[in-house]
């Protein structure tokens, strides 16, 4: 039976209806916020997987009727998800994996389907209210309810999920979610502002969420479902302390080797003996398998409990660094001499390699989403192969890690890249990580961040970026917060808080912890130590490239920006787009306009004409092209014009090239003329005087006003050699 809830948030309706649509899955909401509605609907796998992770899957379906578009291409249907998509789906699986026992081995599946879409309210915040909610009122065993809001900053005002016309002016686009007593998502993109804000927009945004998690219970009180008890995974005690007993003191020397690999070869050397021992032991059991996969888990177990012990009691890290230190630090430009920018950030067993390619404003990514912006001009990507940690792999389209990663470095940098104003260039980031041991996303802003300076593109001001780390005592009530982490640290770890910024605030923020949640104390602490780091590297980064080099690499193209009359754009342009053509062939001397020699002209809305080549005079040729297209006809002015035309009416002049006026047969001569031809022919360059134009736009020109008062005329053949 359907029903229906509803509430105020904030003067925004906020509806879900249940009991309609979808009836056959575990549980099944529609969301409607706004005249945004989302469909989020969870299942459960019927079978117990043998896999050692937890099996949930979250989806962020994006379908594009539901903002009125056709999907672009030939296919016409929806494909692979696009990035704003797999953003969407990662930013609601990191909130609520937590909130399930790992130890659950049935797979759980969770679909967004975006139905509708209004601008001014979040699909995304839907999505994430309707998973929640979803897995809520189901049978599944989920320890919620979770819900996330996005906050904004106009002025001085924080504003919850501001709409298009405030996220327009708003300095922060910070994205929170989190149960009733603590956060646990974090994402966040601001123009530098302080640690202080920060915390305050954090917990505002904490406030104002606990509503929709309080909306949330009264609805699963009301119709939820009682949770299942699924079968978990029981580790057998005698098992446990055997294991215990043999591995702990040659694990806890394992963890404590600095160098990546030897410690990982070793750590899995241990791990391996382990097995081994045990296999023999239990190579006559009937339940051998059972017992062997209960060893590699206790001993994986170890792993994590003599990382966690050695931090939160002994306060000593894996590689023997203080709690707020950061491994070293060093940092290369023009590595690469070809590309227009380059440089390589390495921090410890990290390193990426940066590179800026600077193009055409028309260069731009064009995007096939459901947001309003429909392009950008500034791209950041990141590679990860896995020879970056010295192993073999697939190489092929980036995943999901890849395109978060990529899209947390250009959050970061786009705070500081020049508008298309100042700095009419496509910018594009590429990072390649080559080593990895923890945080390869905030050596990609580090790198990225230096190879933009070395390109010459004027940013507002240097970026770093800097991994925090916290790790829980077992009893809950002690914890250590850690200065860059490594890959150890991160995978044992309960939190992993990153933070770029500049030395005058944060730019970027991002928080995915395995725990139920942070409070105020521990965030306020992460982000003072982490502005701690974050100074220091920005000092070492300032030693390799202290500011934006003032020229651009002899092999990026070369720039000539001017205006003409918006309304002439389409004289330029040409029917059919003839006359750009021919300006682009004429001045490259080309034989085609993707020809890679051709120069590049973008024309903007605005009347500005942006010219991109290599060569300065190519540049200068075809801006001199355009001007004498858009050249504007002074009325009263004397102009020396070619005859291309004759008619028993007049003649039509041309002053330059896609400028012609008509000199009418009363207006060719100070005495009466019966024939133009027996006047002028084609081909006579003559003078003439402007008139102006006529009510159908039609330029006007005179002979007659042009000539001296004076003069006597000639006959025709003088008159064909004015000049």
């Amino acid at each position: 039976m359907k029903k229906v809830f509803k509430l105020d948030f904030l003067g925004r309706d906020l509806v879900v209806e249940t009991g309609e649509l979808a009836k056959q899955t575990d549980g099944a909401v529609l969301v409607r916020y706004g005249d945004t509605v989302v469909l989020s609907v969870c299942v459960m796998g019927k079978e117990v997987i043998g896999q050692d992770f937890f099996p949930l899957q979250v989806l962020y379906q994006e379908k594009l009727y539901s903002v009125g578009k056709i999907p672009g291409g030939f296919i016409k249907r929806e494909g692979r998800p696009s990035d704003a998509a797999t953003l969407a789906a990662r930013l609601i699986d990191r909130p609520i994996r937590p909130m399930f026992d790992e130890d659950l081995r049935q797979e759980i599946q969770v679909v967004n389907t975006v139905l509708s879409v209004d601008p001014d309210n979040s699909p995304e915040m839907a999505a994430l209210f309707g998973t929640s909610l979803c897995l809520g009122i189901s049978k599944i065993p989920f320890d919620g309810p979770v819900s996330g809001v996005v906050v904004g900053k106009v002025g001085k005002e924080l504003v919850i999920n501001p709409t298009t016309a405030q996220t327009e002016e708003s300095i922060l686009n910070l994205t929170v979610a989190g149960t009733k007593d603590a956060i646990c998502m974090v994402e966040a993109g601001a123009q530098e502002i302080s640690e202080k804000d920060m915390l305050e927009a954090l917990m505002f945004g904490h406030e104002n969420l606990k509503k929709l998690c309080e909306f949330q219970q009264q609805i699963i009180d009301e119709i939820g479902e009682e949770k299942i008890e699924l079968a978990k995974a029981e580790l057998d005690p005698e098992i446990k302390a055997a294991v215990e007993e043999y591995a702990t003191k040659d694990m806890l020397e394992a963890i404590q080797i600095k160098d990546k690999l030897e410690k990982y070869a070793k750590i899995d050397e241990v791990k391996a003996r382990t097995i081994e021992n045990f296999t023999e032991i239990y190579a006559d059991d009937e339940n051998f398998e059972d017992k062997i996969k209960q060893v590699e888990k206790i001993v994986n177990l170890i792993e994590g409990n003599e990382v966690r012990k050695l931090i939160t009691d002994k306060k000593i890290r894996p590689d023997g660094r203080a709690m707020d230190e950061i491994r070293p630090l060093s940092c290369e430009i023009d590595l690469l001499p070809r590309t227009h920018g380059s440089a390589v950030f390495t921090r410890g067993e990290t390193q990426s390699l940066a590179t800026t390619t600077l193009g055409a404003i028309g260069e731009h990514q064009i995007l096939d989403g459901l947001g309003l912006e429909d392009s950008k001009r500034f791209m950041l990507h990141y590679n990860f192969p896995a020879f970056s940690v010295g192993e073999t792999g697939r190489y092929g389209a980036p995943g999901r890690r890849e395109i978060g990663h990529g899209a947390l470095g250009e959050r970061a940098l786009a705070q500081v890249i020049p508008s298309e104003e100042e700095f009419p260039y496509t910018i594009r980031v590429v990072s390649e990580i080559l080593e990895s041991n923890g945080s390869s996303s905030q050596a990609t802003i580090c790198a990225g961040c230096l190879s933009l300076m070395a390109a010459g593109v004027p940013i507002k001001a240097p970026v770093a970026g800097i991994a925090m780390g916290l790790i829980q005592a077992e009893d809950k009530k002690k914890y250590t917060i850690l200065t860059d982490i490594q890959g150890l640290e991160d995978h044992m770890g309960d939190m992993d808080f990153k933070v770029a910024g500049t030395k005058k605030g944060i730019c970027a923020l991002q928080m995915d912890i395995k725990i139920k949640g942070v409070t105020e104390k521990i965030l306020k602490e992460a982000l003072a130590q982490a502005k701690k780091a974050r100074l220091e590297i920005l000092d070492v980064m300032a030693n390799c490239i202290s500011e934006p080099r003032k020229s651009l690499s002899k092999y990026a193209p070369k720039i000539d920006t001017f205006k003409i009359n918006p309304e002439k754009i389409k004289d330029v342009i040409g029917r059919g787009g003839e006359m750009i053509t021919k300006i682009i062939l004429e001045a490259s001397n080309v034989k085609t306009v993707n020809d890679k020699e051709a120069v590049k002209v973008d024309l903007e809305d605005d009347g500005r004409v942006i010219i991109y080549h290599q060569d300065a005079e190519i540049i200068a040729k075809t801006r001199k092209m355009i001007e004498e297209i858009v050249r504007e006809v002074e009325v009263g002015a004397i102009y020396t014009g070619k005859v291309v035309k004759v008619e028993d009416f007049g003649c039509f002049v041309e002053l330059w090239p896609g400028c012609e006026g008509l000199v009418h047969v009363s207006e060719l001569d100070n005495k009466r003329v019966e024939k133009p031809r027996d006047l002028v022919s084609v081909g006579d360059k003559i003078i003439v005087k402007a008139l102006g134009y006529d009510n159908r736009g039609r330029l006007n020109l005179s002979r007659k006003q042009a000539l001296p008062k004076s003069e006597i005329k000639e006959d025709k053949k003088k008159n064909k050699k004015l000049d």
